[in-house]
């Protein structure tokens, strides 16, 4: 072929961009397990992280076998409708609350600290830029706090980036999501300064009150469509 005709650079580039094709579904082909495998021990970690376990110089994977025996799948009136701990971890928070309500499936990871129940609940929602997500851990009493994680997308560094922080995540310790009436209310989260006197609340982030927001009311959505589990007082094949 005449190495100076159009149609040897048109054949001559089509080759180039088959074999470069191939060689990057080969290569992606073989790195799937890999990546799917660490895009898992990254959510553990995270899962983990609400229990305010230390992951330093640890074995995840082996941490998160030793602190979370079970995880369950409740439907949006509390009810357990199955036991299969993988399948609780494969659930899409954010996909299942685009659905129906009476659709949902939502995982609850079934944890035990010092001897001690521990339930966590799924979030997710949306930042300024992007998306959020986290977990948050209850007590045995399903209304006190124990321990979040929170992440983002996107969110602006220095700003809203800090829901990723653990000053911040660590100021929902102790608060309660139910009032004495035993009503779902949820954690507000306020400017400094200010106070929410209808229920618990944390100081949001200065420089970053459309974040803070986000974050309530992921809260809010996400931890809300718990309430009937959280009402319960025992747990169907559970820890409790």
């Amino acid at each position: 072929m005449d190495t100076n005709k159009n149609s040897y650079t048109i054949v001559y580039a089509i080759i180039m961009v088959t074999v470069v094709a191939l060689l990057l579904a080969f290569v992606s082909g073989a790195l799937k397990d890999k990546q799917t495998e660490n895009v898992e021990l990254d959510k553990k970690k995270q899962i983990l992280s609400a229990l305010n376990v230390d992951l330093k110089g640890q074995d995840a994977e082996a941490l998160y076998n030793q602190y979370i025996p079970q995880a369950i799948i409740v439907n949006s009136k509390g009810e357990v409708i199955s036991e299969d701990k993988e399948a609780a971890f494969n659930i899409d928070i954010a996909r299942e609350l685009g659905k129906p309500e009476a659709e949902r499936e939502l995982p609850v990871y079934l944890a035990v600290v010092d001897g001690a129940p521990k339930y966590i609940l799924s979030a997710s929602g949306a930042g300024l830029w992007g998306p959020i997500w986290g977990y948050v851990a209850f007590n045995e009493d399903k209304n006190s706090v124990y321990g979040t994680y929170f992440n983002h997308a996107g969110e602006t560094p220095g700003l809203g980036s800090e829901i990723a922080e653990k000053s911040f995540q660590s100021r929902f310790i102790g608060k309660k999501v139910m009032n004495a009436d035993n009503l779902f209310t949820s954690i507000a989260i306020v400017k400094p300064g200010q106070t929410d006197h209808a229920r618990d609340y944390v100081d949001g982030i200065s420089g970053g009150t459309i974040t803070s927001k986000g974050v309530e009311a992921m809260l809010e959505n996400s931890i809300g469509q718990y309430e009937a589990f959280l009402k319960q007082t025992t747990v169907e094949g559970g820890t409790q």
